[in-house]
């Protein structure tokens, strides 16, 4: 239980510094720099591999929302879906549904009321594309 309990602090921790990210448009390195207290290794993994990634993690996003343009949603529940989007396709040992099931927690808890169901929506069907069966093998490289 303790390996859930950090993974989901170093989402959340990630969600906030993929949020900055966008905001302040900064290098991942130097916003990791800037920090007061040194974020958890998962989450510099996941800020790393979402800005490492971004044109890939992107377009996922631009092919599987229906009628809604990347730029018009709203930045928190962006940030949510980047990181759900990276952990499916590029962490394929955390299993679909934890990357789901904590991606909706994250948009319920700091997003609008409708925005859980969005993202819940949004990566099942990433899930469905990249993990055909809700196997964990299929990757992105």
């Amino acid at each position: 239980m303790a390996v859930t309990g950090s993974r989901r602090e170093a989402r959340e921790r990630a969600l906030g510094l993929c949020y900055e990210l966008e905001v302040r448009d900064l290098d991942v390195d130097v916003l990791i720099e800037q920090q007061p207290a040194p974020p958890d290794e998962y989450a510099v993994q996941l800020v790393r591999g979402v800005s490492e990634h971004s044109a890939d993690v992107d377009a996922l996003l631009r092919k599987f929302s229906e009628h809604w343009a990347l730029e018009r949603m709203p930045a928190v529940d962006r940030a949510v879906l980047r990181l759900g989007a990276y952990e499916l396709g590029w962490e394929p040992e955390v299993p679909s549904a934890v990357v789901i099931s904590e991606a909706v927690e994250l948009a319920k808890q700091y997003s609008t009321k409708d925005s859980g169901r969005f993202v819940n929506g949004l990566l099942s069907r990433i899930a469905d594309e990249l993990r055909p069966g809700g196997t964990a093998g299929a990757t992105r490289s």
